[in-house]
């Protein structure tokens, strides 16, 4: 029962598991419209990403000082993670966008140059499309936000595992 006094791995975890609840929300406020999936979705407002490595660093920093190796490398890693989340994985989405829209494009026109059966315009029509994942990275503002999650549930771990006396 050790892990449960890590204060750093406590902090990160929990800046994972409220951010991408929050995402729920948090879309029901910006888009009107929400899902359960944003709760186990990549991408999104805010980043659990850049939470979950603000959390890490807050926590490390207050538990050994800004000076420590630990925050050092921590603060390495989270800015590896948030620049390829707004980076690499936001360009992978964006790809995915394109490549669903050029699938959805192929298969209208397909269907007016080729005169297609009763029998096989069925079997088209019944096949499940398939989709690419499209929102795999973030927003500068989602990371942003991340960021400030992060850091807020840092302190509220500290305040909470403090008042229960485990650190």
């Amino acid at each position: 029962m050790l892990i449960l006094t890590n204060f750093p791995l406590i902090a990160a975890f929990t800046a994972i598991i409220f951010a991408q609840f929050i995402k729920i929300p948090v879309a029901f406020l910006l888009q009107r419209k929400t899902t359960w999936a944003l709760a186990t979705s990549t991408g999104g407002m805010p980043s659990s990403h850049s939470a979950a490595v603000s959390a890490l660093i807050t926590a490390l920093a207050l538990q050994y000082g800004v000076a420590s190796p630990f925050v050092a490398i921590a603060s390495t890693f989270g800015v590896i993670v948030m620049f390829d989340s707004m980076g690499v994985r936001r360009q992978s989405g964006e790809q995915g966008i394109l490549l669903n829209q050029l699938i959805i494009d192929f298969q209208l026109l397909r269907k007016k140059v080729v005169k297609l059966s009763h029998e096989s315009a069925a079997l088209v029509d019944g096949q499940k499309e398939r989709h690419l994942k499209e929102y795999l990275g973030h927003k500068p503002i989602e990371v942003f936000f991340g960021i400030l999650t992060g850091i807020l549930i840092a302190f509220v771990t500290k305040a909470v595992l403090t008042h229960f006396s485990l650190l």
